[in-house]
């Protein structure tokens, strides 16, 4: 996959499947901005490749995905770094029954705003380039996890925005492709 010349956002960048995620986008020649809320993981991460991929690839934003202002403001950033945005991974996520409501503010309402946010700097419609947005749902969101249903009904959220998302950029000619991934 050739990303040369791509920008790439990534949202819960600084460990797990976001990192995993950041890594291929660099190793396959896009720029990535590293959006975490945990700043010192997202600071050595940033370290770490820069080493291997160069200052100039990378930029690391703190960035808590359930605030509106701080999402417009690492766009903003990216945008002020990088000249636009090519793909956007809404990966941030989190499992915690008992948080419940920031469980769904986290998996599911951060994925809608990001998402809505990107649209404004990516769709042809309004003068974006398009791309691509990819949304990490999991294999709750094709079947029931029977001992987390809060982090189940997100998941299953986020695969029925995703494919919203996908028919409406078809059927109004956004230029972005959505997709999903659902890991176990």
């Amino acid at each position: 996959m050739a990303l040369n010349g791509k920008i790439a956002v990534v949202t819960g960048a600084a460990q797990g499947i976001g990192r995993a995620i950041t890594e291929l986008l660099l190793q396959n020649g896009a720029k990535v901005a590293l959006l975490d809320a945990n700043k010192t993981n997202g600071e050595s991460l940033k370290e770490v490749l820069d080493k291997l991929f160069g200052e100039q690839t990378t930029l690391f934003l703190h960035c808590n995905v359930e605030s509106e202002e701080q999402i417009k403001a690492a766009f903003q950033k990216t945008l002020g770094t990088f000249g636009r945005i090519d793909i956007l991974c809404n990966n941030a996520g989190i499992l915690n029954e008992e948080e419940w409501e920031k469980t769904i503010s986290i998996n599911l309402a951060a994925v809608v705003r990001t998402t809505y946010m990107a649209l404004e700097h990516m769709n042809k419609m309004t003068g974006g380039q398009g791309g691509v947005i990819v949304n990490t749902a999991s294999m709750a969101g094709l079947g029931p996890l029977k001992c987390c249903p809060v982090y189940t009904a997100t998941k299953h959220g986020v695969v029925g925005f995703t494919r919203a998302m996908a028919a409406a950029s078809t059927a109004a000619g956004y230029g972005i492709r959505f997709n999903a991934i659902c890991p176990v």
